[in-house]
């Protein structure tokens, strides 16, 4: 899997995009690849259609060179507006838009309706403040939290409508 994803990621980064996920299924018979645009000139410069077609031509080309890897569908697909955050850079790229966080081990509660005896909080939905130090800023209920980027198990944005 470790050699597919840096083929894929190798191959997408040389069309001017990047891997933002992948994901198999169906015993590895369906190939999802999530993309988005590697330098967008702001945060609503997003993938369209002619990208994922684009992308899944050549990477269909690249995966039927490489014998060994077995497939019957390849999807291309934006990383949407409520993407998967994973790579410190996502964090820092999205300073100041809204997202969710779910963490691996619970931190302190320090919101106004937290006690002594709440229990370690895992999830959160705030605005995003940031990396420091390899953690992640979060503003949530008026307390700036920092979130080890190795503990956060699931991020992803939340865009407002």
């Amino acid at each position: 899997m470790q050699d597919l994803q840096g083929l894929i990621d190798k191959t997408v980064t040389q069309l001017g995009f990047e891997l933002v996920d992948l994901e198999m299924s169906n015993r590895g018979k369906l190939l999802r690849v999530f993309i988005d645009k590697l330098n967008p000139k702001d945060n609503k410069d997003s993938v369209n259609i002619d990208d994922c077609v684009l992308v899944s031509n050549q990477l269909g080309n690249v995966l039927t060179v490489e014998h060994e890897i077995d497939y019957d569908r390849l999807e291309i697909s934006s990383a949407g507006m409520d993407r998967v955050l994973k790579k410190e850079k996502d964090f820092v790229r999205f300073t100041g838009e809204r997202a969710q966080i779910k963490l691996r081990v619970g931190i302190k509660d320090e919101s106004a309706q937290a006690t002594e005896t709440t229990l370690p909080r895992k999830t959160f939905l705030g605005t995003l403040r940031g990396v420091q130090d390899d953690m992640v800023l979060l503003e949530f209920e008026g307390h700036t939290y920092k979130m080890a980027l190795n503990n956060i198990d699931k991020a992803r944005l939340s865009p407002v409508f």
